[in-house]
């Protein structure tokens, strides 16, 4: 049985993106615009938005979270070599008899401010397998 979700619960995930990751995800997405494949002045390149959004996703394959709807709002470029803090917060939990359907808001910064806002809706099956 998972453990209960409850409103309010926080978890966070840190993650430092590398040239290697943006192409890796680009040659699996196909996104490989110049400002993805080509250094900037400062040797870094821009990381995919829906890279970026694969650090909620990491958080809810945690919890055990199956996704129903997504929302992101990307707010600023993040780039490789910079440490992303992600912070998924529940908002929302409604116990059903073999599941718990969760809503969960999210935040992801780099030291000097938000790069990020997300939403995700789903469910976590109170036994694994279902």
């Amino acid at each position: 049985m998972s453990s209960k979700p409850e409103e309010g619960d926080v978890h966070t995930f840190e993650r430092t993106f590398t040239h290697a990751d943006v192409e890796r995800f680009g040659e699996v997405s196909g996104d490989q615009q110049a400002i993805h494949s080509e250094p900037d002045a400062e040797g870094r390149l821009v990381v995919q938005g829906l890279l970026t959004a694969t650090l909620p996703t990491k958080i809810g394959g945690d919890l055990g979270v199956l996704a129903r709807s997504m929302e992101f709002e990307f707010l600023e470029p993040v780039y490789t070599g910079q440490p992303i803090t992600c912070e998924v917060t529940t908002e929302n939990v409604d116990e059903r008899d073999d599941r718990y359907d969760v809503a969960c808001a999210v935040v992801c910064r780099r030291p000097n401010g938000r790069v990020m806002n997300a939403r995700f809706e789903g469910i976590i099956w109170k036994e694994a397998g279902q």
